[in-house]
């Protein structure tokens, strides 16, 4: 409990981080678009205000989950953090996408009205060293989850089951590329004096949001239908199970995750014969603590040791 806690609160810490960035560059963005006019600063303050409000529903997300289980939800509130990470990937397309895009073809067709873009130039580039800063801590705190895992970084950020960590991640990517793609869009403007240029980086930075949005939603919409257990959490469940020699074989692990670091595990299994019932009961204690110390996020689980039906693997 003790490592969730530490984790949970460096999670609470990232987003906090990225929250006052992202509130700071947003502004910052929409005075630079407004003085020099450039719709691609607009699209990536537009950008920034959207990251900025997916931060406050993180945050908002973080105490609701952590709710005590009561009669209604007697597993707990974990898929809040589910909910509101797709709640945050619905924003960033509607309001960054699409108004980028929207923003980006008028431009396109009809033009544009740039003034002096050395300001633009400028918020640009502190908005790189501030995205980028926070983009570092998201992912040193990824790297740091996937050592205590035992896994790539990338493996870890692909099967994580904390939404916070990721969604963080994958604005905070965004940004820093959203800004390179707006540095070009506006150089080539200032060298060519063609606001197409302006436009289609604009564009291109709507096309960007909408594929993080995507990523984001459809791994939120998968965790809310109920995901199981990674691969590497249900092999290491089955090998505490199987390795009591008191287990004859396991017939079926079903598991859900209900939470962020809590999962729902039920287990079918055959034990050895002419055991007693205290001998039963002894045997599901230490499958407890062997389930526990094999995997810490099992939180629920449920053995039912019955005769192994016809097609069981042992």
């Amino acid at each position: 409990m003790t490592g969730e806690r530490r984790e949970s609160s460096e999670t609470l810490l990232t987003v906090l981080v990225a929250f006052c960035a992202n509130l700071l560059i947003a502004i910052a963005k929409l005075a630079a678009g407004l003085l020099s006019g450039s719709t691609a600063m607009l699209a990536e303050a537009a950008h920034s205000a959207a990251d900025t409000v997916n931060q406050i529903l993180l945050l908002v997300s973080l105490p609701l989950s952590r709710r005590q289980p009561d009669e209604t939800h007697p597993f707990g509130h974990g898929m809040e953090r589910y909910f509101w990470a797709l709640m945050a990937a619905v924003l960033m397309f509607t309001g960054g996408a699409v108004f980028s895009i929207v923003e980006g073809a008028r431009v396109v067709a009809h033009g544009g009205g740039e003034r002096s873009l050395t300001v633009a130039f400028a918020v640009l580039g502190i908005a790189f060293v501030a995205d980028g800063a926070s983009l570092v801590r998201a992912v040193r705190q990824s790297r740091r989850g996937a050592r205590a895992a035992g896994t790539s970084f990338f493996a870890h950020v692909r099967e994580s089951s904390d939404p916070t960590t990721k969604v963080v991640l994958a604005e905070d990517t965004a940004a820093v590329v959203g800004v390179v793609i707006a540095f070009g869009g506006i150089l080539l403007l200032a060298l060519t004096g063609d606001p197409v240029w302006d436009g289609i980086a604009s564009i291109a930075i709507g096309v960007l949001l909408a594929a993080v949005a995507y990523a984001i939603g459809r791994d939120a919409k998968e965790r809310l239908l109920g995901r199981a257990a990674s691969t590497r959490h249900r092999a290491a469940i089955e090998r505490a199970i199987g390795g009591h020699p008191a287990v004859r074989g396991v017939s079926e692990v079903l598991s859900l995750q209900v939470g962020p670091e809590d999962l729902l595990v039920a287990v079918r299994l055959e034990l050895a014969d002419r055991l007693s019932t205290d001998d039963i009961e002894q045997v599901m204690d230490e499958l407890q603590d062997a389930v526990g110390q094999a995997v810490g996020q099992v939180h629920h689980l449920f053995l039912d040791p019955t005769p192994m039906p016809s097609g069981g693997r042992a």
